[in-house]
């Protein structure tokens, strides 16, 4: 398969053209996807008519796709198809606002998203773009004393709302709120490239063995350094766009600056990736 490949921009992401992902890929193929993958971190595939089951499986190439109602919890059925619980629903929910963010998937789980796959069904003609930061940039343009400052310190991501926290009784929200505080490292080396990337994110509520206003500067001169305009892509979606992304590396934001008489429906699967912090307590202080 003659694959071509389009940088979408300076900091990060490449467009990727010649390939129908409805069809199956040989092991060739994907592997030159993949090898981009890891170069770009962001791959854009444009139309391609995917059905959920083709989504699915394409996914699966990446490695193993979250269960969602593992992932995000019964709180989260109006967001999961029933039969396609890999698949989460990425659509307003009437009466819940949605507060714009810069994260990176599932980072509150000890295992975090390796690879998130997108892909646009409906899309308004303009806004509801998705914003892409590239966090090895944003480590590599540190400081070297910022850099000493951070090595070793450990970010404590909350995934303290509704959509993960079961509150059918006491025990159930201790337990589940337990299983969503996970201290990740500041400075994360990627398990596959061996890249050193910022590991920051509007998730990280406090640093590990330091008190929320002793965190609060450091966290949010790292989340503006990590997003300024020169590490970041904005994607302008249209319809049955594919976005695939390193999570490992970058941080993303959906940007709510669009008329919502109109309707935003993306459909997202994601990769478990592997092991990178610990649960935290006060005892792992």
């Amino acid at each position: 398969m003659n694959l071509q490949i389009r940088p979408l921009s300076y900091s990060l992401g490449s467009e990727i053209i010649g390939v129908d992902l409805s069809s199956s890929l040989d092991d060739a193929s994907f592997n030159q996807i993949y090898a981009a993958f890891l170069e770009h971190y962001l791959l854009l595939f444009r139309g391609q008519r995917l059905t959920r089951e083709q989504h699915i499986a394409f996914s699966r190439r990446f490695g193993e796709v979250y269960i969602n109602d593992e992932a995000y919890g019964a709180v989260q059925a109006k967001r999961i198809t029933g039969e396609h619980p890999e698949i989460i629903l990425r659509k307003p929910v009437p009466g819940k606002p949605y507060k714009p963010n810069w994260h990176s998937d599932l980072s509150s789980m000890l295992k975090p998203a390796q690879a998130s796959l997108l892909r646009a069904v409906e899309v308004p003609e303009v806004g509801g773009d998705t914003m892409f930061a590239n966090m090895y940039l944003a480590y590599d343009t540190l400081s070297e004393g910022m850099k000493k400052l951070i090595d070793g310190l450990y970010g404590v991501h909350i995934g303290g709302d509704r959509s993960r926290i079961d509150n059918s009784t006491p025990e159930r929200a201790a337990e589940t709120r337990r299983l969503n505080t996970v201290a990740h490292p500041i400075v994360r080396v990627h398990p596959e490239t061996g890249r050193k990337a910022l590991c920051i994110s509007e998730k990280v509520k406090f640093l590990a063995g330091m008190t929320r206003e002793e965190s609060a500067p450091l966290i949010k001169f790292l989340i503006e350094h990590a997003t300024r305009p020169q590490l970041v892509y904005r994607h302008q979606w249209t319809n049955d766009d594919l976005l695939v992304w390193d999570n490992r590396c970058t941080l993303h934001n959906a940007l709510d600056d669009y008329d919502h008489t109109k309707v935003r429906h993306l459909e997202r699967t994601t990769v478990r990736g592997t092991p990178s912090g610990h649960l935290y307590t006060q005892a792992t202080q």
